[in-house]
């Protein structure tokens, strides 16, 4: 089955649109939905539901997909997800390509050397809500560095406009691809390039 965020953005996968002040209530709702969803599952009392991305910043432009993130340990079996997920309109997003970034395992971030099976998650996509839903562990780097990232920006607003400038010139250079790999990849420079301000910030915020 082809992965529907392949055809987001029709010309330009990686298509922005300005800020929408319903983004937050969506995804309030949503998250809301999934934690009644995964009750059941182990560790879910202590999970952490997060809306990330750049949909959760006020006044910075974004493609027009809902990020979610639940923070649960241990991370779920994936057919115990799909079975408390699917009833929502949410199914496992295995990528456009066979190297897809983030569906499987984050990238390993940061000078810690930590046991490979930290960057774990799963990934769910909704055609119906327009959202993507990262699972991923409690202990997570990449779990917390969403977070901290998404505070710093709302925060600082320099930052913000620095970072949406990088996002308009990488999505300019998706026009007539297949998906948005390439510009999920890009802007990992920008994320070398300010990781150690906004790990800063939070530290002492």
């Amino acid at each position: 089955m082809e992965d529907r965020r392949t055809v987001a953005g029709d010309s330009n996968p990686a298509a922005l649109v300005e800020y929408q002040s319903e983004w937050p209530r969506r995804a309030e709702l949503l998250l809301a939905r999934i934690r009644t969803a995964i009750l059941k599952i182990d560790g879910a009392d202590d999970a952490c539901f997060d809306h990330i991305g750049s949909t959760a910043v006020p006044g910075l432009a974004a493609k027009p997909l809902i990020d979610l993130q639940v923070r649960v340990f241990p991370l779920p079996a994936e057919a115990e997800l799909i079975e408390c997920l699917a009833p929502l309109g949410f199914e496992r997003a295995r990528g456009s390509r066979p190297d897809s970034p983030g569906v499987d395992r984050d990238i390993p971030r940061g000078s810690t050397r930590l046991d490979i099976r930290i960057w774990e998650k799963s990934l769910f996509w909704s055609d119906k809500h327009q959202a993507i839903l990262h699972i991923r562990r409690t202990d997570s780097p990449w779990g917390q560095y969403t977070v901290w990232f998404r505070d710093w920006l709302r925060a600082n607003s320099e930052a913000r406009e620095r970072y949406e400038s990088v996002k308009r010139a990488l999505s300019a250079q998706q026009i007539g691809k297949a998906d948005y790999d390439d510009y999920t990849r890009a802007k990992t420079a920008f994320f070398d390039e300010v990781q150690a301000e906004f790990e800063g910030w939070a530290v002492e915020s």
